[in-house]
C-alpha cells in the first residue's frame, strides 16, 4: 500500500523553512478556514490537518526565537546600564 503524501512532500506546498512567521500564520488561517468548511474529502482533510499542525509548530518556533532575541536584547541593555552606572 502506498503511503499518503504528507504536508511536507505534497507538490505545490512551500517548505516551512521558507515561510516567514506572517506567511505561515496566514496560511494556517486559510487551512483552518478550509477545514471548518467541511467540504474536503477525508484524505484532503488529513493533509490539511497535517499542514496546519506543521504551520502551528513553525509559528511557535518563530515566536520562541523572537522571545529569545528580546530576552537577549534586554539582558544586553541591563548589562550595559549596570556597566555605565559603575
Amino acid at each position: 500500500m502506498d503511503a499518503m503524501p504528507t504536508s511536507q512532500t505534497t507538490s505545490g506546498v512551500d517548505p516551512l523553512s521558507d515561510l516567514s512567521y506572517e506567511e505561515a500564520r496566514d496560511e494556517l488561517v486559510r487551512v483552518v478556514t478550509e477545514l471548518e468548511q467541511g467540504s474536503a474529502t477525508l484524505e484532503e482533510s488529513i493533509a490539511l490537518w497535517e499542514r496546519g499542525e506543521a504551520l502551528a509548530r513553525h509559528c511557535e518556533e518563530w515566536l520562541i526565537g523572537a522571545k529569545a532575541r528580546l530576552d537577549a536584547a534586554r539582558a544586553g541593555s541591563a548589562a550595559a546600564g549596570a556597566a555605565d552606572s559603575e
